[in-house]
């Protein structure tokens, strides 16, 4: 007798709720909206304007200042690189720029600083304490050092 009790009330609750999800609101917002008038406007046209073009000289460029400006755009492609902080995986070119938290710094960098040899193991959660978090800061800071790891 329970059991049909219970199936009974089952089918009721299954109706009430498929009217329930499938019943049209009447408060609902119509979605038609009125179309705006277009109205045509005497729009000026341009007059052709006669353009004169001017030929420049360009200034000759002397060896000292061509070496200078190079000088400087090495200089500045070097600072535009410096400025750049993260990691980059090798392998596949992702940018890692978060991992001053050591549990929840991405896989590819924790085997990474076993690979280059800076730390000893990847460490577990429950095995971090304040000498492992030191080690492990001054080993990302070579691992930044390291050429193939710049973005």
């Amino acid at each position: 007798m329970t059991e049909v009790l219970f199936i009974l009330t089952t089918v009721f609750v299954a109706y009430v709720v498929y009217v329930i999800v499938n019943e049209s609101k009447p408060n609902a917002k119509k979605a038609v909206q009125p179309e705006p008038q277009v109205t045509e406007q005497a729009v000026a046209k341009p007059e052709a304007v006669a353009i004169k073009v001017v030929k420049e000289k360009k200034p000759e460029v002397s060896k000292k200042t061509m070496s200078a400006n190079t000088a400087k755009v090495t200089k500045a492609a070097v600072a535009a690189t410096a400025d750049k902080k993260g990691l980059k995986d090798p392998g596949t070119g992702e940018v890692a720029t978060t991992y001053s938290n050591y549990r929840f710094t991405k896989r590819w960098i924790k085997d990474a600083l076993v690979t280059e040899g800076l730390l000893d193991k990847v460490y577990k959660n429950n095995e971090l304490d304040a000498e492992v978090e030191g080690k492990i800061k001054q080993a990302i800071a070579k691992l930044e050092e390291i050429e193939k790891y710049r973005p």
